[in-house]
């Protein structure tokens, strides 16, 4: 009898101790997804000519997807940074290297260094911390002169953005190379491309694309076209809403497997 009740206090105790330890990690999570959303732009910054919109949705507390827009000088010129980045994993381990490379860009940027230099040193750290490999980081940066409405840019193995032309002929950026964190000598080329009127620059994660529905149907870039030719007309604002109305309706309360981020570009 003794034996049973010592027996069943002690499981009391261990139960004790892991809801314990659940509420810690609980605790814990909602911290680093509050540090999280500090590291990201709450509202986009004022830019001449163009009009943005971005959202993130984590597939759980914190999310391995990274996004920002933020001024850069070059001498006496003003230009921005445009950046999307998507951690190979979930939770916490890709919110920490998340939080790596958003530190990193942020560092060189502040520097003379050109596009492809940043992005090339940014590789070179992010092979340090990859786990030879296995933590690769899909990237697309770029830096927009709002002075010659140049867009320089560079894909790291990220989905190629969607520039819709006001034509609605579409062009997409896929000048660049392999993802960060792979191969330290990886060389990375730039594209460029010139942002005219009433042209939509569409960047965005897998998380997008990749969505499915309770049928293990994708969601797909050409649904996300319909979506973003159908509101051509519209401010920024407004076709992010349409676009995630329509992604909630395809995939009609399926548990979400992969963050979701969205950038929209305006040109006026």
């Amino acid at each position: 009898m003794n034996t049973h009740f010592y027996g069943g206090l002690l499981m009391f105790l261990l139960l004790i101790l892991e809801v314990g330890d659940r509420v810690v990690m609980k605790r814990d999570l909602q911290i680093a997804k509050e540090i999280q959303t500090w590291l990201l732009p709450a509202e986009p910054p004022a830019i001449a000519g163009l009009e943005l919109a971005f959202s993130t949705r984590p597939a759980n507390t914190v999310a391995g997807d990274y996004y920002d827009v933020f001024p850069r000088w070059d001498g006496e010129r003003q230009k921005f940074v445009f950046a999307m980045a998507d951690v190979a994993g979930k939770s916490i381990p890709a919110a920490l290297l998340m939080a790596t490379i958003q530190s990193s860009l942020k560092t060189l940027a502040a520097g003379p260094a050109s596009l492809p230099e940043i992005v090339a040193r940014m590789n070179q750290y992010a092979c340090s911390n990859s786990q030879n490999g296995r933590r690769f980081t899909t990237a697309f940066l770029a830096e927009y002169d709002p002075a010659s409405r140049t867009l320089i840019y560079v894909n790291a193995g990220h989905n190629p953005p969607i520039l819709r032309r006001q034509s609605g002929a579409l062009e997409r950026l896929d000048a660049g190379g392999i993802p960060l964190g792979i191969l330290e000598t990886a060389p990375y080329a730039a594209g460029s491309v010139v942002l005219q009127n009433g042209d939509w620059l569409v960047i965005f994660t897998d998380g997008v694309v990749e969505a499915e529905n309770n049928r293990g149907d994708e969601y797909g870039e050409q649904r996300l076209l319909f979506v973003v030719h159908t509101s051509a007309n519209l401010a920024p604002s407004q076709m992010l809403r349409n676009l995630s109305e329509d992604l909630d309706r395809f995939v009609a309360g399926a548990p979400q497997h992969d963050d979701v981020t969205c950038m929209l570009v305006k040109v006026e």
